[in-house]
């Protein structure tokens, strides 16, 4: 019994302690500003049930109208974009279309920037097969695989400029 109940609390939003001390308000706003999507409360509804707490959903969407405001600027958007961090839905309809924009051009120059990171690990990796193969004609495959490797790390890299340079040219 006592490893179910440590095992869920690691699941819950809030500990028992928060619950019991919780300032519904500044939740609510820590939540917008961390772009949960208003639904979050009915998780802390669940966490809190254990120690008899109910939030004060009045106070929590309160803060949470006030926190959001920040989570759903352009240059946020950008930023959770480009760290590869999905939309949530938290944001009001007249801010998430904007929000969209630029969360979905964040999010291009992130993907290109994995592809490079990938690109770079392959190239890495068959440079030190290379470097230990002693048959010629695995070296030979090697080497063109190298000239492969070399022309998509090209296209990548033009790739990601592409989508800094789309990002960059959007006025917040």
């Amino acid at each position: 019994m006592g490893a179910v109940a440590l095992t869920m609390g690691g699941c819950a939003s809030m500990s028992e302690k928060e619950c019991l001390s919780a300032n519904w308000q500044e939740q609510g706003y820590r939540d917008g500003r961390n772009g949960h999507p208003a639904s979050r409360v009915e998780d802390h509804r669940e966490a809190c049930a254990g120690v008899g707490v109910v939030p004060d959903t009045e106070q929590y969407r309160k803060g949470r109208d006030q926190g959001v405001l920040e989570y759903c600027t352009p240059e946020n958007a950008a930023r959770e974009g480009r760290a590869g961090r999905s939309y949530r839905n938290a944001c009001p309809a007249r801010l998430e279309g904007t929000f969209l924009t630029y969360h979905r051009l964040g999010y291009q120059a992130y993907q290109a920037q994995q592809r490079l990171d990938s690109l770079n690990r392959q190239m890495e990796q068959t440079q030190r097969n290379l470097d230990q193969e002693k048959k010629e004609d695995k070296r030979r495959e090697l080497r063109e695989e190298l000239r492969s490797l070399d022309r998509r790390l090209y296209q990548a890299r033009q790739e990601l400029r592409d989508a800094e340079r789309r990002l960059n040219s959007k006025s917040y």
